[in-house]
């Protein structure tokens, strides 16, 4: 910094101690001054150009150094702050000097803050806020969320004592789950791989392509004639993305009533008119019906109802149907009413797969599933659509009065997911469900969806001999429905009892005799404990069980009636149902789990 004479070449300069010492030093870590005359005229001319005599006074500190609170709370001693300055006088003016901190590079002067100062104020700031974002970003569950972890730690116990025969759950396997649990949950890729919003989706966009690969391999498709999206967070997602792509609101599909066995995301509503899912809400659906007495589908009246009511796309497959799907007539029935065809495969996906039954993939125009039941992969959903030439002497397929000769699924299917229904994938979910169907794809597959069919095939057969009655008299799949109204006995106080003995199952309704419909049986099926390693002999063990339960509701519903608050205090403290329990606590801990450890 520079002070002149305004009419002189006089200058004044502060100097560094690394300067040439061409003055004398006042003390360590202290500011001294230099008089540069060099650009002075050495001839004065007039009285104000002579050497101005100045003197330097002692320093005057006003008052002691004060402390200072940093950023994160913590106070320190500034020597240096605003009212600790150092005060001269020079040419008879007052002057107060301070060094700049270490944030003000505004002046030109050479002051700087010392390092050690810089140390203290500074950097301990920034690391201490560092640490406070890795303390709870590095912390594991069980320290992060110990609530949390006590939950999830009992329901890994429940899992493992108890017998799962939910036909909708299964047992993922340990690649899955770490896949599922990784850092690709950070990543948001919305779109297509190639044609992404974000950026930085390149391996991305490689994890879902490789999926998509090996969905269609799964399924034995040919890329030519067959796309897929797998983006879908659910069954029910992918199935809406389908009417949205397809339909305009109002239009009309048809599907299998939910009482008879099919999926409330097939347009179920309630027999008072109530619009149960979103496919009633937005679209106009009509059910078909099994027939009552045999509980087969009764396609005879299927015909008849789609040739009348002309759905756009009509659509095979279900929730709880035990029985094998005939496409073929599908296929006839759609073609009649010019319909596109599709299949919800959800519940039976991993037995096509293992083609362990008949394949709608030659028939159906689109198929959608789940992706965790009996095909034993992550939570979300994928559909299937035709591509390319269609086949001759087919139906209308899009829209009436459509004459195209290509498909144009895939453009309307992938648009819908995103961006009409969805924002960005789960790519954790991607990247799981392509390990799944790597899995799918091998022999070891294979043989397991075999011991599925063949496990629900013994369970049938150990309750058809012990006079239990099954919807349709059994199964060609990998779940079973029995009927419990010969016993006295609801869906609902029946799976409340195998709950509280460590069995899960989940009521059905079951279409009566007369017409009406009663929550009066049960859906069992056999991947879950297969995945366990269960076999025949120990699904024989598993119907003395269930047998068992329903001899334990029945004498509760005797004594205390088959209201559910009066059944429900009756099997408070039941000696039957705690040593049941513990019977099916031993049986179930014999088998390991996949994916952990206990």
């Amino acid at each position: 910094m520079d002070l002149s004479h305004p009419q002189s070449n006089l200058s004044l300069g502060f100097s560094s101690h690394s300067s040439p010492p061409r003055h004398t030093q006042i003390a360590d870590d202290s500011i001294s001054l230099q008089l540069d005359s060099s650009l002075r005229d050495t001839t004065p001319t007039h009285p104000s150009a002579l050497p101005i005599p100045f003197q330097l006074l002692e320093p005057q500190t006003t008052e002691s150094p004060r402390k200072e609170v940093s950023e994160n709370g913590k106070e320190f001693e500034n020597e240096f702050a605003e009212d600790g300055v150092e005060e001269i006088r020079l040419l008879g003016h007052s002057m107060c000097l301070k060094r700049r901190r270490d944030c003000d590079s505004s002046s030109s002067s050479s002051i700087s803050m010392p390092n050690s100062l810089k140390r203290v104020s500074v950097e301990p700031d920034l690391e201490a806020r560092r640490s406070a974002v890795r303390s709870w970003g590095d912390a594991p569950l069980i320290v992060a969320d110990p609530d949390i972890f006590e939950l999830m730690e009992k329901e890994k116990q429940r899992q493992y004592k108890g017998i799962e025969l939910i036909a909708s759950e299964n047992f993922v396997c340990r690649a899955v789950m770490e896949a599922l649990g990784s850092h690709l949950t950070n990543k948001y890729s919305e779109g297509m791989p190639g044609a992404r919003y974000y950026v930085g989706n390149q391996y991305i966009d490689e994890i879902e392509i490789l999926c998509c690969e090996r969905a269609l391999a799964a399924f034995g498709l040919d890329s030519e004639n067959w796309g897929v999206n797998v983006q879908p967070y659910s069954c029910t997602s992918a199935n809406f993305a389908v009417y949205t792509g397809l339909l305009l609101p109002g239009d009309r599909i048809m599907g299998l009533d939910t009482p008879s066995g099919g999926n409330t995301s097939h347009g179920y509503y309630t027999p008072n008119g109530r619009k149960v899912s979103g496919a009633s809400i937005f679209f106009e659906s009509l059910p078909y019906k099994v027939n009552p007495q045999t509980g087969y589908i009764d396609f005879d009246k299927l015909e008849e109802r789609a040739l009348d009511f002309r759905p756009k796309i009509l659509i095979c497959g279900g929730s709880s149907y035990p029985r094998e799907w005939d496409y073929a007539r599908f296929r006839q029935i759609a073609d009649k009413c010019g319909a596109v065809l599709m299949c919800d495969m959800a519940q039976i996906s991993g037995i096509i797969a293992a083609k362990e039954c008949v394949n709608p993939f030659d028939y159906c125009d689109i198929v959608t599933s789940t992706t965790h039941k009996s095909l034993r992969g992550p939570r979300g959903g994928i559909i299937f659509y035709r591509k390319g030439m269609k086949p001759r002497k087919r139906g209308l397929l899009l829209n009436q009065g459509d004459e195209t000769d290509q498909y144009e699924f895939e453009e309307k299917i992938n648009f819908a997911v995103f961006p009409s229904l969805q924002g960005g994938p789960h790519n954790n979910h991607i990247a799981a469900l392509a390990i799944a169907l790597k899995q799918v794809a091998t022999p070891e597959y294979r043989a397991y969806m075999q011991q599925v069919k063949k496990n629900a095939q013994a369970l049938a057969s150990a309750l058809l001999r012990r006079k239990c009655r099954l919807v349709t008299g059994g199964t060609d799949n990998h779940l079973l429905l029995w009927d419990l109204r010969p016993l006295g006995l609801t869906g609902k106080n029946y799976e409340k009892v195998c709950e509280m003995c460590h069995i899960t199952l989940n009521k059905i309704a079951i279409f009566g005799d007369n017409g009406t419909i009663t929550p009066g049986g049960v859906r069992i099926g056999t991947p879950a404990m297969t995945s366990r390693g269960c076999l025949e002999t120990d699904f024989e063990t598993i119907a003395e069980f269930l047998l068992r339960a329903a001899q334990i509701a029945n004498a509760v519903q005797r004594e205390h009636g088959k209201l559910q608050n009066t059944f429900m205090k009756g099997l408070q403290s039941n000696k039957d149902i705690v040593e049941l329990r513990t019977r099916v606590e031993t049986f179930a801990t014999q088998f390991a789990m996949p994916g952990f450890e206990i």
